[in-house]
């Protein structure tokens, strides 16, 4: 039986993506692992849907990695983050693979063999699933290093068949190729009912109807300017008209 939740919100105009993260968890509970990309614009939700996962991962071992732009040249940066926690049952694989790993973290000197940090970093995996599931994130995939982003493609590839599910978020339209067929999930802008009740559920103060239908208009149903815009703009800014946030978190 899939688990119960302990929490039952879920992000305003979210409901199919939150049920197919859900089953995510479910199927990773019976030991049939998956993985998917959230795809969107900046502030369309991405991370808000990581944090549901995360709060739904009850009794799993949660794994979290975050690509960094100052990060990008750093070969296995981000990969060596996600699997910190595991390190330190690194002695107990085969040596190719525990070699290459060490390499790949910069605990031994040499050329990381790509495959074998791919098998190192499953084998670490599937060693610490076999304990109790993981849920391993990525936020910001955009920015990973390149090969850590092979590795991480490489592992969402070869979960299946362990309690182990994979999610990454990355901007829509980022030259990610690495993450080129996997399955993906695109978010898109909030309908106008979503985008009201949150609009509605942002606000303190009661609000014209001219200007909340100006909010609306310049949101174009993305959550995070829906929630910003009406703190940063004043009344009179925003009967003016405003812009969307040129910088907004994922």
């Amino acid at each position: 039986m899939p688990a119960t939740r302990t929490d039952t919100a879920v992000p305003i105009g979210r409901h199919d993506e939150t049920r197919r993260l859900d089953a995510l968890l479910d199927e990773a509970r019976r030991g049939r692992g998956g993985a998917l990309v959230l795809r969107g614009e900046p502030g369309i939700g991405k991370s808000t849907l990581l944090e549901h996962l995360r709060s739904g991962a009850s009794g799993f071992l949660v794994m979290e990695a975050s690509g960094a732009e100052f990060e990008m040249e750093l070969p296995f940066a981000a990969l060596h983050q996600l699997l910190a926690p595991v390190t330190g049952r690194l002695a107990g694989l085969p040596v190719p693979h525990r070699t290459a790993l060490r390499t790949a973290f910069g605990l031994d000197t040499g050329a990381a063999d790509p495959f074998l940090v791919g098998v190192g970093s499953l084998g670490l995996l599937t060693e610490t699933a076999a304990e109790r599931p993981l849920l391993c994130l990525v936020d910001d995939a955009q920015w990973l290093d390149r090969a850590s982003a092979k590795a991480l493609a490489f592992l969402a590839r070869r979960v299946a068949a362990e309690p182990i599910a994979l999610v990454l978020a990355a901007r829509e339209g980022s030259a990610t190729p690495e993450l080129d067929g996997l399955p993906a999930h695109h978010l898109r802008g909030l309908g106008d009912a979503d985008a009201r009740a949150l609009l509605g559920a942002a606000l303190r103060a009661p609000l014209d109807d001219r200007v909340r239908d100006r909010i609306l208009a310049e949101a174009r149903g993305n959550p995070l300017a829906l929630v910003e815009l009406p703190r940063t703009a004043g009344l009179a800014g925003m009967a003016g008209g405003f812009a969307q946030p040129d910088s907004v978190p994922a």
